[in-house]
C-alpha cells in the first residue's frame, strides 16, 4: 500500500498530459529496441526454419510462436520468476550488473523480444521459404559461402519482408499490456509505457484522457496495418 500510495504522488505531481508523453517515449524506446535486436536475431531463426529438415524444426517453431497463443500473463508470470533476483536471468543480471532484470526498462527488453518474436519471424519464415532453390545453387557454384549468400543475397530478395517484420514487430510492442505489467510494473520514465498509462487513466475514472490515448494506439494500429498490407501487395 505504500508503495502504491508512492506512486500515487508521483503521478499527482506530474502536470497533466506530462506523464503521457513521459509514456510515449518510454515506449517508442522500447518498440525500437526490441525491434532493432529482433531484426539481428529473427533473420537467421526464421531462415533455419524455413529451410532446414532438423527433427527439431516443428519444436523450436512451436516455442517461436508460443505468444501467439499463451495469455501473456502466464508468460509475464514465468519470466518474472526468471527475472527476479533469486531467478537464473535475475540472478546472471544481479551478479554482472548488480541488480535483477525485473522491473527494469532492460528486462521489459527482454520480455518484449519473447513476446514480439512470433511477429517479426513468421512474415520472414513465410518468405523464406519462397526463396528460389535456383538462385542459392547458383550461388553456392560460383563459391560463394552461406553467411555472404545469406546477407547478400536472401536479404536484399526479401526486403519488403524485412520491412513488415519490422514494421509488425514495432507495432506489437507499442501495444503490449499483460508482459509489461508483470514483469515491468508502472515505474514513471522507465517501465510505464502508453498501455500502462491508458490503464492509469481508466483506474482513476479518466475517461476523456482514456480515449485520447486509446484512440491514438487505436490509429497508430490501422496506419501500420494498411502499410503493411500496401508494402506487401505484389
Amino acid at each position: 500500500m505504500r508503495r502504491r500510495a508512492s506512486k500515487q504522488r508521483v503521478t499527482a505531481s506530474v502536470p497533466a498530459g506530462a506523464d503521457v508523453l513521459e509514456a510515449a517515449w518510454v515506449t517508442a524506446l522500447l518498440a525500437l529496441a526490441t525491434t532493432a535486436i529482433l531484426l539481428v536475431l529473427a533473420p537467421p531463426l526464421a531462415w533455419w526454419i524455413a529451410r532446414t529438415r532438423s527433427k527439431w524444426r516443428a519444436p523450436v517453431e512451436a516455442l517461436t510462436a508460443l505468444p501467439l497463443v499463451l495469455p501473456p500473463t502466464v508468460m509475464g508470470f514465468y519470466l518474472l520468476i526468471a527475472m527476479a533476483r533469486s531467478g537464473p536471468l535475475g540472478g546472471l543480471a544481479d551478479a554482472i550488473f548488480g541488480a535483477p532484470l525485473a522491473f527494469t526498462f532492460a528486462g521489459l527488453v527482454l520480455g518484449s523480444m519473447i513476446y514480439s518474436l512470433p511477429f517479426v519471424t513468421g512474415p520472414l519464415t513465410s518468405a523464406f521459404r519462397g526463396t528460389d532453390a535456383q538462385l542459392l545453387e547458383a550461388a553456392a557454384s560460383l563459391g560463394t559461402a552461406p553467411m555472404p549468400r545469406f546477407l547478400r543475397l536472401v536479404l536484399p530478395l526479401h526486403r519488403k519482408a524485412l520491412v513488415a517484420a519490422a514494421v509488425l514487430g514495432f507495432a506489437h510492442t507499442v501495444g503490449e499490456f499483460g508482459i509489461v505489467l508483470m514483469i515491468g510494473g508502472n515505474i514513471p520514465g522507465e517501465t510505464r509505457v502508453l498501455s500502462i498509462a491508458l490503464f492509469d487513466r481508466v483506474e482513476t475514472l479518466d475517461y476523456a484522457g482514456a480515449h485520447a490515448i486509446a484512440g491514438g494506439l487505436l490509429a497508430f494500429s490501422l496506419l501500420v496495418l494498411t502499410f503493411t498490407y500496401r508494402w506487401l501487395r505484389p
